[in-house]
């Protein structure tokens, strides 16, 4: 054989191995591509889920506090309008009992 068969002899043979090793890579890449995504997938979930429960907890915990100053604040202004209610019967039998006594001539 000549020089030229050979040496595509050689180029053939190096063609068809690279053809194997890229198809090997990308077999590869694929497969790595597809753990790396099941691993996402999986740290996801996990992470929904922790978060999903401290959200839940931290929900509680604001609702505990807004009763709790809901409930403050009903018994404060409920004694403040008390306070008011008192204070204006007052005024108002002094004012009446002043009025009976000016009609009165006193």
């Amino acid at each position: 054989m000549g020089r030229l068969t050979d040496e595509m002899t050689r180029l053939v043979g190096e063609i068809v191995d690279m053809r194997g090793a890229r198809k090997g890579f990308v077999k590869d890449l694929t497969n790595n591509t597809a753990a790396l995504m099941a691993n996402f997938h999986r740290a996801h979930k996990d992470m929904a889920r922790k978060t999903k429960a401290e959200r839940r907890a931290a929900v509680a915990h604001l609702m505990a506090n807004f009763h709790r100053a809901h409930k403050d604040m009903a018994r404060r202004t409920k004694a403040e309008r008390r306070a008011a209610v008192a204070h204006l019967k007052n005024t108002v039998a002094a004012d009446l009992d002043g009025a009976r006594r000016a009609w009165a001539g006193k």
